[in-house]
């Protein structure tokens, strides 16, 4: 049986709780730089509506998600199935949810904390900040973590 570290990605889900920011923000960034090489996709555990900072600070950068449209693990599933090779989770209640996953699919699950940046108290800047520095953490943990298709530690992708 191959180790888990010689599988190559072919896809990729992200999962946060509601799909308007953290997940659709990772999915943006995948497809961005990895897009032809490995089928990404986002969902969320309950449903939401559109963030348009989240929209914003990507085309700071160059990415446009002004088309997002949130959407559940539900719903993804009934759409197109829940066939992928990596699901990570952004938040508790999306790592659950895709644990629960693995009882019927195989796939791996990868748990990225990342903290909700809509909880960001203070100016229309400070909050623009905390979502920059979402998108700048998982600008650098996607890019790190699907380039080399091997699994890092926990610790990895913190720091420098």
């Amino acid at each position: 049986m191959d180790e888990p570290r010689s599988k190559r990605i072919h896809s990729v889900l992200f999962v946060c709780a509601m799909n308007a920011v953290r997940s659709p923000m990772a999915e943006a960034i995948a497809r961005h730089y990895f897009g032809k090489s490995i089928y990404v996709q986002s969902a969320g555990v309950r449903k939401s509506d559109t963030d348009g900072f989240m929209a914003s600070i990507l085309a700071e950068i160059g990415i446009d998600a002004s088309k997002h449209k949130p959407r559940t693990l539900q719903e993804l599933e009934e759409w197109e199935g829940l066939n992928f090779d990596l699901i990570i989770s952004l938040s508790p209640e999306a790592h659950h949810a895709a644990l629960e996953l693995t009882r019927t699919i195989a796939a791996e699950v990868e748990y990225w904390p990342t903290p909700d940046p809509t909880i960001t108290q203070g100016s229309r800047e400070q909050v623009l900040d905390a979502y920059r520095n979402i998108r700048d953490g998982l600008m650098y943990r996607i890019r790190l973590r699907l380039r080399q298709g091997s699994p890092k530690g926990p610790d990895d992708g913190e720091g420098a």
